[in-house]
């Protein structure tokens, strides 16, 4: 038991020391940061989805931003799509299940906010759709994915491609990122 233990630790280090080594991920997840900075500046928000652990992961960044992450301060304005199951049921059966995000970033969504859409494999319809719904309205538009990217990778304005094909390892990534980004966001801020 230890032995598959330390495997899945160091199976998941593995993928870390990649993404420390790629300059790709590290420039987009800097990017990433000053778009984010710029846009809370200017009074805009941000909106997060996903499905299953990766719409836990959406919720999870956004309550860092809107509550605190280290620092006492204001709040800032993010919210996960998924978080009214009130509006996710309806609009699941009156529109279908692959609408429930692009129709709430068509509510809420404004020139100049941002939209992180999260899908380890980047081909997430709902996700997908709320992407080029985004893209339609001017916002600036980021995925978190896999390797491959999947759709995602097309669309997006910026990609945070996790290097491995392994959907927890992908996951684990995702809110490493995820909090780094908040931590910068936070620096930045205040």
């Amino acid at each position: 038991m230890k032995s598959r233990i330390t495997n899945c630790i160091n199976a998941s280090i593995k993928v870390k020391e990649l993404v420390l080594t790629d300059s790709k991920i590290l420039n987009n997840i800097e990017e990433i940061v000053l778009k984010s900075v710029e846009a809370f500046n200017a009074d805009k928000k941000m909106l997060l989805c996903g499905n299953g652990g990766s719409a836990s992961d959406a919720q999870h960044i956004a309550s860092e931003l809107s509550g605190r992450f280290y620092l006492e301060r204001r709040p800032l304005f993010a919210e996960a799509l998924h978080v009214n199951s009130s509006f996710v049921t309806a609009v699941a059966n009156d529109y279908g299940y692959d609408n429930i995000y692009s129709r709430m970033v068509e509510a809420a969504g404004r020139d100049g906010d941002i939209l992180i859409g999260i899908s380890t494999s980047g081909n997430s319809t709902n996700v997908v759709n709320a992407i080029e719904k985004a893209n339609k309205i001017g916002m600036t538009t980021i995925g978190f994915t896999g390797e491959k990217g999947g759709k995602m990778n097309d669309i997006c304005d910026i990609t945070i491609r996790i290097p491995s094909t392994d959907t927890p390892r992908i996951q684990e990534l995702h809110i490493l990122v995820g909090h780094i980004i908040c931590q910068l966001i936070e620096e930045e801020l205040f």
